[in-house]
């Protein structure tokens, strides 16, 4: 697996591991299984430099949504918006759960049944593999449903969004950072860059 960065541990919930790093999405997931932390897992797009024509792969740097060439990272946090991972970078055309599930995140959940997380409309698909486990947003009521049903579904929906909201604060915390609104450099030097970044982040909110 390809390693992720995170926090040093100086602050709650892992007081006295002053030198404790998650480096891969396992790492996480042990650490989540131990200390009863519900990770919040989302991906997020850095525009990166177009490749060069007649390469191959080249139309995979594409992100359909934005139309721009982007890499996606993959945040996870805690409760409290503490950055605890950040990893499984592809490139942006991979939707969110299939870059996940190439990091074995299927794998993990099957081996730490007692790990929860709460997702976006993403990961529908991994909800629905891990419906025990996963929590993704309700499926949106049908245009035929009568008034009480979508009323319950749309409060559903915020208190789902109120419980996963979190990861995007650490996302937008590591987006502060230059490098990570709009990457100008190698792509290949992309990840080191990131990660350096999210070690910084991961630090400052360990403090928290």
């Amino acid at each position: 697996m390809r390693s992720g960065h995170w926090w040093r541990s100086e602050g709650s919930p892992c007081r006295g591991k002053p030198e404790l790093r998650l480096r891969t999405l396992a790492d996480v997931f042990a650490y989540a299984a131990a200390e009863g932390v519900t990770l919040r897992i989302d991906g997020t797009k850095v525009q990166v430099r177009r490749p060069q024509a007649r390469r191959p792969g080249r139309r995979a740097f594409v992100s359909g949504r934005k139309k721009q060439n982007t890499i996606k990272p993959t945040a996870i946090s805690d409760g409290a918006g503490r950055l605890l991972w950040l990893g499984a970078m592809r490139p942006g055309r991979m939707h969110d759960a299939t870059a996940v599930r190439t990091e074995g995140i299927a794998d993990l959940l099957r081996h730490y049944p007692q790990v929860t997380a709460e997702v976006d409309s993403g990961y529908q698909g991994l909800a629905r593999d891990f419906p025990d486990q996963v929590n993704a947003p309700p499926k949106k009521a049908t245009s035929h449903a009568p008034p009480e049903e979508v009323a319950c579904w749309e409060e559903q929906r915020k208190q789902q969004s109120s419980q996963r909201i979190c990861v995007e604060h650490a996302i937008a915390e590591a987006k502060q950072w230059r490098p990570l609104q709009r990457y100008l450099g190698r792509r290949e030097y992309f990840e080191q860059t990131a990660l350096a970044v999210a070690g910084l982040v991961s630090d400052r909110s360990a403090q928290r």
